[in-house]
């Protein structure tokens, strides 16, 4: 160690590459500010669509699977969809696999079993990860909490719930135990369709 406290200029350089290595990861893995309107994303079909198309209406945002115990929660998101599209409120269904692998299936396998066993109607999207490395930038920028560090965290399990206003900004999260007609997640839609 004596030895190498002899070429302080190594030091130097070992430590402004790292500084700048660091420096690089750190910045390329920033988490956008904005909106979630300045997202795009594609569609279950495949088709890109960005989420400045939905300015103006509410969305309820959520991480949806096909084999998990929350599963019958689609059942109850296509009954609000119903009751509520009409009154500003877009629901985004996102596919994840990243829990329990309890969503396996291909974007067209997961159309067909939202269609045949729950009737879905309201917009899908295709599968996307969530949580970890390969995490969506849509997810990196609702865990982030938008700039809101009392909505930040990662997504614990399938079906949780984030609430956006009008402006593309997010308003409220909800664990995936909360029902998509729950007393609490109305309200909530609700006091943003009145903005």
């Amino acid at each position: 160690m004596q030895q190498l406290m002899k070429f302080p200029a190594l030091f130097a350089i070992i430590g402004y590459m790292l500084m700048t290595t660091i420096g690089c990861t750190a910045q390329d893995r920033t988490v956008p500010t904005g909106t979630v309107h300045q997202f795009k994303v594609k569609t279950i079909d495949g088709n890109e669509k960005s989420l400045s198309e939905y300015k103006g209406r509410v969305l309820l945002i959520v991480n949806v699977a096909s084999r998990c115990g929350y599963t019958s929660q689609y059942a109850d998101l296509e009954a609000l969809n119903k009751s509520h599209a009409s009154k500003g409120l877009s629901i985004l269904g996102f596919p994840a696999n990243n829990f329990g692998g309890q969503e396996p299936g291909t974007n067209a396998e997961i159309k067909d079993f939202c269609s045949i066993k729950f009737n879905v109607t309201f917009d899908m999207f295709e599968k996307i990860s969530v949580k970890g490395g390969d995490k969506h930038p849509l997810y990196a920028y609702l865990t982030s909490g938008g700039g809101n560090g009392d909505l930040s965290g990662e997504v614990g399990w399938n079906f949780e719930k984030f609430l956006v206003d009008k402006n593309g900004r997010i308003v409220k999260r909800f664990k995936s135990g909360v029902d998509p007609l729950s007393e609490e997640l109305i309200q909530a839609i609700e006091q943003e369709e009145a903005k």
